[in-house]
């Protein structure tokens, strides 16, 4: 007969918080018929949200009631980084969520829609030091949340790190008042011209003095973008800009950040060949940059006089000895010989190039 002997410690104690595809994972290890796996689920974070004390971070991303299980308020008490589906909660979720935890960092918001804003501004607005919000939204949402907006523009004194799935989450005229970012992502999937077209005309009178980080996807706009970068105080290490339709001032922002970004690190962004121009002085003045990318929206291959030579010089020369990630456009053509000599020329870097 074996007895059973009590644990020499509480293992649980020492574990992370389980994510829900953990949770899945423990459940489909055990054979149990259909109807008693939420049971089973139900048991498991039961035991996690009573043995485990102020957790750091958390996925909520399931429909059982956790805040109700015994021991949440000093599981999640604590909490510095939240993640939620609004899929799984409802508005006294987050009403219950805020009266539990007022200390997040982080706060990432998928399938954001209409059904609750109110439980989640008052989550954020519980808030004490909040420093970054990433929000995406359910694609049958309606636009602009001013709501929303206000509660986000209420934390702008700690707000350091901002990421929108959409450019119209939000009012575009509230990204003005977002004085104290550091970092920036917006993802743009809006047809409406009109939308795009007031969007960027807020961008462009915006001021961001601190910016470190620049990430634009799926929006033409490099004129503003240049104008912004104008506007800060030389810190920023990255700057990606891509899914783009037009290249439309493209050396403008090129220009802007040789100018205005001496500690660059990272660059990722569209250019056409008369822009090439450009690319020498930024070289010359980034002497920190580690990894470019260079990428073209038409093709040139029917040219024979071997167009993209130009830039394969330039590189040659003047490319700074932190600079080991290039990434070109296959748009255009290239010289056998301009080729060799590249690579004979950075044959003792740890280079790579795709």
């Amino acid at each position: 007969m074996i007895l059973l002997k009590p644990l020499l410690f509480n293992y649980i104690n020492f574990c992370e918080f389980p994510s829900n595809e953990i949770v899945n994972d423990i459940i489909k290890s055990v054979e149990c018929k259909h109807d008693k796996r939420n049971l089973l689920e139900q048991e498991v974070y039961k035991l996690f949200i009573s043995q485990c004390k102020n957790i750091k971070e958390l996925h909520w991303c399931t429909l059982q009631p956790l805040l109700s299980f015994p021991g949440a308020l000093t599981c999640f008490s604590q909490i510095r980084s939240l993640f939620i589906n609004i899929n799984f909660v409802n508005s006294n979720d987050l009403y219950e969520m805020a009266r539990f935890c007022k200390n997040l960092n982080v706060l990432y918001i998928v399938n954001y829609s209409q059904n609750h804003p109110a439980g989640l501004i008052s989550l954020i607005d519980s808030q004490r030091n909040l420093k970054s919000i990433i929000l995406y939204y359910n694609t049958n949402v309606k636009k602009n949340h001013t709501e929303l907006g206000k509660a986000l523009l209420r934390k702008n004194n700690t707000l350091e790190y901002l990421e929108l799935g959409s450019i119209c989450l939000i009012p575009p005229s509230f990204l003005t008042s977002f004085n104290n970012l550091k970092s920036i992502t917006i993802y743009n999937c809006e047809k409406s011209k009109d939308e795009i077209k007031e969007f960027q005309q807020y961008l462009n009178i915006s001021e961001f003095p601190g910016l470190e980080s620049l990430n634009i996807h799926g929006l033409s706009c490099f004129k503003e973008l240049a104008t912004l970068i104008e506007k800060t105080k030389g810190n920023i290490l990255q700057v990606i800009i891509d899914d783009v339709k037009t290249v439309e001032n493209s050396g403008m922002l090129i220009k802007s950040i040789s100018n205005n970004c001496p500690k660059i690190k990272r660059l990722f962004t569209y250019i056409e060949p008369k822009d090439f121009i450009y690319i020498k002085s930024l070289l010359t003045n980034c002497k920190n940059l580690n990894e470019i990318y260079l990428n073209s929206l038409n093709t040139f291959y029917d040219n024979d006089d071997n167009i993209g030579d130009e830039l394969l010089n330039i590189l040659i020369e003047f490319s700074p000895k932190s600079l080991n990630y290039i990434k070109i456009g296959e748009g255009w053509k290239y010289s056998i010989e301009t080729y060799k000599r590249f690579f004979e020329t950075n044959c003792d870097k740890n280079l790579t190039i795709s």
